[in-house]
């Protein structure tokens, strides 16, 4: 399923995504410097590019910051409406593991929860490599159980609960499906894009890799490494949620970009979901890279990404 251009040249991607790269790219080469950055300095760094990519978007009724104290991690909470929703998606942001937070994917946040007519609850996870394998999991399994105590004290509706995230964040979210269904307490769907799902180098790895595209091999492996650290993979078993048993997970909504390191990671996983007997939506994004929902200001692709991601979220949860 690679794209029809082989040279490697960027010129398979979407004209709007390839500006976005463009612009990103060089902010990131004004803001970091010339020399090595420190891990904050990379966080630093990352926030202020993605800062003007978070602007604008869907209005909510109401939008809270929350730090549970049993949870110790910051949460936030887009009303959609005054009137209870129809059920909550948690969000977990991508980065890694090691960048990003809920401020640099706060319109993702947002875009979902005005088109899907859901509450969306984001979580600022302990990132890595200071919290590893599994700090985050436990986290954001933590928080699950926090919002189907709480929830309704702050107007959400917990009795229907979706995941989704993007890179990492589709990771974790397919790790914390697979959790809670071995718990006997399944989630009602799970969104995910373009996730890091696998170890494996692909051959995604090699054709999409290099500065015209979004990430690189290099990258990922280095981000790999930041989250497990030295503990042996056989020791780390929803790391690689690919590998899994993924029977009786709820309906799952991937989101694919094609000119991706990560891509055939993700075929690989839609055809898994599909073999294992999970309601499997996919849909591949022609000239899409990764993180390419970002650039929702001035993409239709990434605009046509939500909407169909949001609206099957919104007929799933409308069904009685």
């Amino acid at each position: 399923m690679l794209a029809n251009n082989q040279s490697g040249d960027g010129t398979d991607i979407d004209p709007d995504i390839r500006e976005f790269i463009r612009i990103t790219s060089q902010d990131y080469n004004r803001f970091a410097g010339d020399d090595p950055a420190s891990i904050p300095q990379r966080r630093l760094t990352a926030e202020k590019v993605r800062e003007p990519w978070v602007q604008g978007g869907p209005a909510m009724h109401s939008t809270q910051d929350v730090v549970p104290e049993t949870l110790g991690v910051r949460i936030r909470i887009h009303k959609n409406g005054a009137e209870r929703a129809k059920g909550t998606l948690l969000y977990i942001h991508g980065g890694g593991w090691v960048i990003f937070s809920m401020d640099t994917h706060d319109r993702l946040m947002r875009e979902y929860a005005a088109r899907s007519g859901l509450d969306v609850v984001g979580i600022d996870y302990s990132l890595s490599p200071e919290n590893r394998y599994p700090t985050a999991l436990n986290e954001i399994s933590a928080t699950i159980d926090w919002l189907k105590t709480y929830g309704e004290q702050y107007g959400l509706n917990v009795d229907r609960l979706a995941i989704g995230g993007d890179s990492v964040g589709a990771n974790m979210s397919l790790a914390i499906c697979i959790a809670m269904r071995d718990r006997g307490t399944p989630l009602d769907a799970m969104i995910l894009s373009y996730g890091a799902y696998d170890t494996a180098h692909r051959p995604s790895y090699d054709r999409f890799d290099g500065a015209n595209y979004m990430l690189t091999s290099q990258e990922m492996v280095g981000f790999w490494q930041d989250y497990l650290g030295n503990q042996p993979i056989e020791t780390a078993p929803l790391a690689r949620p690919i590998h899994a048993d993924l029977a009786g997970l709820p309906p799952a909504f991937l989101c694919i970009a094609p000119c991706d390191v990560l891509a055939d990671e993700n075929y690989a996983l839609a055809d898994k979901l599909k073999a294992a007997g999970v309601d499997t939506t996919s849909v591949v994004y022609a000239g899409a890279t990764h993180s390419f929902l970002e650039a929702v200001s001035i993409s239709g692709l990434a605009d046509q990404a939500l909407s169909d991601a949001s609206d099957w979220l919104k007929r799933l949860f409308n069904q009685a």
